[in-house]
Parts: C-alpha cells; sequence; structure tokens
C-alpha cells in the first residue's frame, strides 16, 4: 500500500504535466488567433509618393489614379517612395523598399556580348557602317563636339530573318565594351492600361544607369507599325507604349552614351514616325549574302571544326539564297552526319548531305505554309 509521500508526489506530478500541457496549449491557441487575425487583415497596396505637403501626401496607385492621403506619425517618406497603403482608406502605413527597375529586368536581357566583328562574315560593309553610328560617337565623343555635330541616336536593321542583325548589334556592343540590353517589342506591349509604356520608361532608366550601353529592340515592328485612327482597346495601347518609346527618344534627358538598335524583317508596315530625322533616321539594309559573303560565313563558322578534303568556295556555291543561321545550321549538320559515323573529320560530302537536308527543310516548311 503507497505511503501518503507517495501519493502526494505522485499527484503533484500529474498537476505539473497538466499545467505545462495547459500553458503549451495556451501558447498554440495564441499563435493560431494571432495568424487567423493576420489572415482576416486587408491586404496593403504598394504606391508612389509623388509630393509631401505636412502630414499629408500625394500617392499614385498602380493603375495611375492619384489621392491625397494621410502619413503614419513619426514616419518619414519623400517624393518617389515606394510606400504600403491601406486599401480602404489609402492611409500610408509605412516604407516599402523595391528595386526601381524590378519589373523591366524580367523582360531584357542584360549582358556584356562576347561575340565580336571576327565572329561575323560577309557584312563588311553594314559593318563599317554600325561602326561609324555606334562604335565611334561611344568610343570617341571629343570627336562630335570638335566638329560641332551631334551624333545619330541609333540605327534600323532591317532584312530577311537570320541574316546577322542581333549578331551585328551584340558585335558593336562587345567593341565598346557597353552594356547589352535586348528586348523583344512584343514584350513591351502589355495588356494593362499604362503597363507597356511604364515599361518602355524603365528600360531606358536602366539603360541611362548602365551606360555606356546599347538597347537593342528586336522585331521592333510589333511596337512601331503603322498607327491606325480606330481599332481595340489593345490596338489603343499598342500606341500609347509607341508614343512613350517616341517620347523617350526626343526626351528632355538625353540619351548620352545610350545608343538604341532596332530590328525588324518587316519594315514596310513601321510607322514613319519612328524613322524621322532625329531618331531612328540611319536605315541599314541587313540582306542574303552574296557567293564572296556565304563563303566568309562558311569559314567563321567551320574555323574550330576539324575538316577533312574541304572546297569551301565550292559550298559556298551551293547555298544560294541562304542565309548566315542557315549557314551555320549547315555546319551543325555536317558535324552530326560525321559523328553519326563515328568519325572524327568532316568530309565535303558531309556538308553536301547537310545543305541537301536544310533544303528539304525548308521546302516541307513552304508546303505546310500553304497548307
Amino acid at each position: 500500500m503507497a505511503s501518503k509521500e507517495q501519493v502526494s508526489y505522485s499527484y503533484t506530478t500529474e498537476i505539473d504535466t497538466v499545467a505545462e500541457e495547459n500553458k503549451l496549449l495556451k501558447q498554440t491557441v495564441s499563435q493560431l488567433n494571432s495568424e487567423l487575425d493576420s489572415l482576416k487583415s486587408p491586404a496593403l497596396m504598394v504606391a508612389e509618393i509623388q509630393h509631401v505637403l505636412g502630414d499629408k501626401a500625394v500617392i499614385r496607385i498602380p493603375n495611375g489614379n492619384r489621392f491625397m492621403s494621410y502619413i503614419a506619425k513619426e514616419l518619414e517618406v519623400t517624393s518617389g517612395d515606394n510606400v504600403l497603403i491601406e486599401q480602404k482608406n489609402l492611409n500610408v502605413v509605412s516604407k516599402v523598399l523595391i528595386h526601381k527597375n524590378a519589373e523591366v529586368e524580367k523582360f531584357v536581357n542584360v549582358q556584356k556580348p562576347e561575340e565580336s566583328w571576327k565572329d561575323i562574315g560577309g557584312l563588311s560593309q553594314q559593318i563599317e557602317e554600325v561602326k561609324e553610328i555606334i562604335e565611334l560617337p561611344l568610343n570617341k565623343p571629343e570627336l562630335f563636339k570638335k566638329i560641332g555635330i551631334k551624333p545619330p541616336k541609333g540605327v534600323l536593321l532591317f532584312g530577311p530573318p537570320g541574316t546577322g542583325k542581333t549578331l551585328l548589334a551584340k558585335a558593336v556592343a562587345h567593341s565598346t565594351d557597353a552594356t547589352f540590353i535586348e528586348i523583344v517589342g512584343s514584350e513591351l506591349v502589355q495588356k494593362f492600361i499604362g503597363d507597356g509604356a511604364r515599361l518602355v520608361k524603365e528600360l531606358f532608366e536602366l539603360a541611362r544607369k548602365k551606360s555606356p550601353s546599347i538597347v537593342f529592340i528586336d522585331e521592333i515592328d510589333a511596337l512601331a507599325a503603322k498607327r491606325m485612327d480606330t481599332g481595340t482597346s489593345g490596338e489603343r495601347e499598342v500606341n500609347r507604349t509607341f508614343m512613350q518609346l517616341l517620347s523617350e527618344l526626343d526626351g528632355f534627358k538625353h540619351l548620352g552614351d545610350v545608343k538604341i538598335i532596332g530590328a525588324t524583317n518587316r519594315k514596310d508596315i513601321l510607322d514613319e514616325a519612328i524613322v524621322r530625322p532625329g531618331r531612328l533616321d540611319r536605315l541599314l539594309f541587313i540582306g542574303l549574302p552574296d557567293a564572296e559573303g556565304r563563303y566568309e560565313i562558311l569559314k567563321v563558322h567551320t574555323k574550330g571544326m576539324s575538316l577533312k578534303g574541304i572546297k569551301l568556295k565550292n559550298l559556298a556555291d551551293k547555298m544560294e539564297d541562304f542565309c548566315g543561321a542557315e549557314i551555320k545550321a549547315v555546319c551543325t549538320e555536317a558535324g552530326y552526319f560525321a559523328i553519326r559515323e563515328d568519325r572524327d573529320q568532316v568530309t565535303q560530302q558531309d556538308f553536301l548531305n547537310a545543305i541537301q537536308k536544310i533544303k528539304m527543310n525548308e521546302s516541307e516548311e513552304d508546303l505546310s505554309f500553304f497548307g
């Protein structure tokens, strides 16, 4: 039979255990209530401070509307700050740090290109013109100051696909040690009103920040096609974005060490406003290479290949109407023919087979296009 001391000790131990469990349960309930209250709280909206007027501020919310709102006590804000506001009464409750160009950086490719002039074949005349328009003003701006003229703001490269427009833009960025900012025109066209124009503005702010820089807008026709008086809301939004692009080209903030290169396969549908004097008024046609050009491109793409008995001139003659991208594809396919037969050298026949394969692929694409 247990003694009174043992029974008392047992009761005390059980009471302590229950008390500890009760304490843990209370803490858990308190934590869950706190999380529930947090979930029930209305979400805060991000806004931008336009002007500060004492304990109030003019704010701009994401849809572009502006409001006069009260600022929380002891909160210091200035124009340009990003803040959190209550959705119900729009009062400013706290500051929030947001990278200024975070939105546009999701769409652009910012890099230091590795491609150089020696990686381009068959475009010697175009290379010289791009050097004069883009490279010379960036590398020797004092020459233009002495003469008393302003260098061109940029150049429009136009011509069939695969002829080397992007490669030219990357090479000039490499030669000037400029930051290369690449974006596709269609990515600047957004579905919400004002978003596209804001992206264009942020794009040029980013370019100025990283200057000297070259902004390469591929498929610029998606943004700068001829405007129509009437259209859908989507077309009107494209026009707003296009107008912002023109504003940046003409703007009060001089582009300085920022050069613009546009590229398109459809120059015929471009709005005349984009190519008028003072904008992208330098037009450079990048066409299909001639026989000598194809030979130069072949030399570029075969310089690192293990070849046996290759007659490049003869191959170049057999690739009439091939663009630079197709010539590169021929070199790749020729290498695969050698790999499939477990050879470590590429022969003339491999190249001939590759040329035939690329031609067949083109014919199939043409047939599928016409149904």
